[in-house]
C-alpha cells in the first residue's frame, strides 16, 4: 500500500512538473487555418493572406526546404484567391516572397506559418468581392476580415475585427464552432478610409494558444530530450490517460450501463479496461501508418468520422443484444412454465419457493470485445502526434512505451468505474433482492440508455462523413 501511494504521489509530481511542457493547437494537431485581410482604396484592392497549419500536415511536409515549401503555398493562395471588381473577375498579383515560418508544436513536431500579399488595380470600384477556396476540404479556421483603405468608405458583410490577431490565438468561446467563412463582399464609396462591419464573434474572448488537453506531448518531448526519469515519465503518461478518460466521449456511461444491463463481474470490468487499452494503441498505430504512409491518398483527419461512426454501431449493436436478452427472460412465466414441461422438466422453473427463476444474465465475448473496442475506437489525437514526432526523432520504441503506458491509464479510469459499478450494483442486489423491482428494470433501462446513446452517436458522425 505505501509503494501505491509513493507511485501516486510520483505520478502526481509529474503531471504537475509536465503541464506547462507542452501546448497543442487550439484547433486540432490536424487543423489547417487560413485568414484573408482585406483593405480596399481608391484605386486598389489588397489581400493580406495569413496561413496557419497544425503539426500533422506540416509533418506531412517532412524532408522539404523552405524554398520547396514557399513555392507550394504561393501556388496554392494564388489559385484559390479570388476577387471579382463591380461583377468582373480580376486577377490578383502575388507579391515576392512571403514569411515563412515554423513555431513550435507538441511533441516535438514544427507547425507552419505563411504570410503573402496579393493586390489588384480597381479604380473607383463601386462593388468588391472576394472568395478564399485554399485547402479545401480541410478542418480549421477559416475567415475573412476588412481593413481600412486610403480614400473610401467601404460597407463589409465580414467584420473588421479579428480576435485571432493574425491566427496567433483563437477564442476561447469559439473553439467548440471555429469559423468558417471564406468569402465577402463589399460595398465602396468615396470616403475617408472608413469602415461599417458587423462585430466579430468573440472578438473580446480571444486566448493565446492552449495548452495540450492531455499532456502526453509534454511528457513525450522531456523523455526525448532526456529529462527526467522514465519510470516518472510512465507514470505522468499513466496519469494523463487516466485524467484523459474523464473527457467527455470516451465511454464511460456506456461501460457502467452495460456492465448494469448485464450484472457484470470485476473480471468482466477487467476484460473491458484490456480491450480498451489494445485497442486504443491499435488505433493509434493503424492511424500513425495512414499518416506516415498512406496520405497521398487519405487525409488521416478523414477518418475521425467514419471512426465515430464504427462506435456508434458497435454500441447499437451491443445495446440491442442486452436488451433482446432482457425482453427474452421477461417472457410471460406461463409461457416458460409450459415449455419447461414440453421437455420434460416440469420443475425448471418452481423451486417451491414461490419465485420464478430464470437462467442467469450471460455476458457473450463479443459483447465484451465490442464494448471495449468502441470505448477505445477513436484514437487520442495527442497520442498519434507522440507516435509522429517520436518517428521524426528516431524515438519510436520510446514512443510506442508511452503510448501504451497512456492507453493503460485511459483503461484503468474505465476499470475503476467498472468495479465500482459492479460493486454497488451488487449491494443494491443484496438489500433489494433480485426479485425485487429496481433489479428487475435496472438492465431493461440500461440497454436502452445503451442504443438510445448509440443512435445518438451514429446520427453525430453521418453529416461528418
Amino acid at each position: 500500500m505505501r509503494r501505491l501511494a509513493i507511485a501516486a504521489a510520483s505520478a502526481t509530481v509529474a503531471l504537475l512538473a509536465t503541464a506547462g511542457a507542452a501546448r497543442a493547437h487550439p484547433l486540432g494537431n490536424f487543423s489547417v487555418n487560413h485568414l484573408d485581410v482585406v483593405s480596399i482604396a481608391r484605386d486598389r484592392v489588397h489581400v493580406h493572406y495569413v496561413l496557419d497549419q497544425a503539426e500533422i500536415p506540416t509533418f506531412r511536409e517532412r524532408g522539404m526546404t523552405a524554398a520547396q515549401v514557399l513555392p507550394r503555398k504561393r501556388e496554392e493562395v494564388a489559385r484559390g484567391v479570388t476577387l471579382r471588381v463591380d461583377g468582373r473577375p480580376v486577377a490578383l498579383r502575388l507579391a515576392r516572397g512571403g514569411a515563412l515560418s515554423h513555431p513550435p508544436g507538441q511533441g516535438g513536431l514544427r507547425t507552419t506559418g505563411v504570410g503573402l500579399d496579393l493586390d489588384a488595380p480597381a479604380r473607383n470600384a463601386r462593388a468588391v468581392a472576394v472568395r478564399d477556396a485554399t485547402f479545401p476540404g480541410r478542418v480549421g479556421w477559416r475567415a475573412v476580415v476588412v481593413a481600412p483603405g486610403r480614400g473610401t468608405a467601404v460597407r463589409s458583410s465580414v467584420p473588421a475585427d479579428d480576435p485571432t490577431a493574425g491566427l496567433r490565438r483563437y477564442p476561447r468561446a469559439l473553439l467548440e464552432s471555429p469559423s468558417h467563412v471564406s468569402a465577402a463582399r463589399f460595398a465602396v464609396a468615396p470616403g475617408a478610409g472608413i469602415v461599417s462591419a458587423p462585430r466579430a464573434p468573440g472578438a473580446a474572448a480571444a486566448t493565446t494558444r492552449n495548452r495540450s488537453g492531455d499532456g502526453l506531448a509534454g511528457v513525450f518531448a522531456r523523455a526525448a530530450d532526456g529529462r527526467g526519469v522514465l519510470l516518472v515519465l510512465l507514470l505522468s503518461a499513466f496519469g494523463w490517460g487516466m485524467l484523459h478518460a474523464l473527457s467527455p466521449g470516451h465511454g464511460k456511461a456506456m461501460v457502467a450501463a452495460y456492465l448494469v444491463g448485464t450484472r457484470g463481474t470485476a473480471r468482466h470490468a477487467l476484460a473491458l479496461g484490456f480491450t480498451v487499452t489494445v485497442t486504443h494503441t491499435i488505433g493509434v498505430f493503424a492511424l500513425g501508418v495512414v499518416t506516415l504512409a498512406l496520405s497521398q491518398y487519405v487525409l488521416p483527419e478523414d477518418l475521425y468520422p467514419w471512426l465515430n461512426l464504427a462506435s456508434g454501431l458497435l454500441i447499437v449493436g451491443v445495446g440491442a443484444g442486452v436488451l433482446r436478452q432482457r425482453l427474452a427472460r421477461a417472457r410471460p412465466a406461463g409461457h416458460l412454465h409450459d415449455h419447461a414441461h414440453d421437455h420434460g422438466h416440469p420443475h425448471a422453473h418452481d423451486h417451491g419457493d414461490g419465485h420464478h427463476h430464470h437462467p442467469p444474465e450471460r455476458i457473450t465475448t463479443r459483447g465484451l470485445l465490442a464494448m471495449g473496442a468502441s470505448a477505445g475506437l477513436i484514437p487520442c489525437p495527442s497520442a498519434l502526434v507522440v507516435l509522429i514526432g517520436a518517428v521524426a526523432q528516431h524515438q519510436v520504441a520510446l514512443g510506442l512505451v508511452l503510448i501504451v503506458a497512456f492507453s493503460a491509464g485511459l483503461a484503468a479510469t474505465l476499470v475503476a468505474l467498472g468495479l465500482a459499478v459492479v460493486t454497488a450494483s451488487r449491494r443494491i442486489i443484496r438489500r433489494i433482492g433480485r426479485t425485487g423491482r429496481v433489479a428487475t428494470i435496472a438492465p431493461a433501462v440500461s440497454a436502452v440508455a445503451i442504443v438510445a446513446v448509440g443512435i445518438a452517436l451514429t446520427a453525430r458522425a453521418l453529416p461528418s462523413l
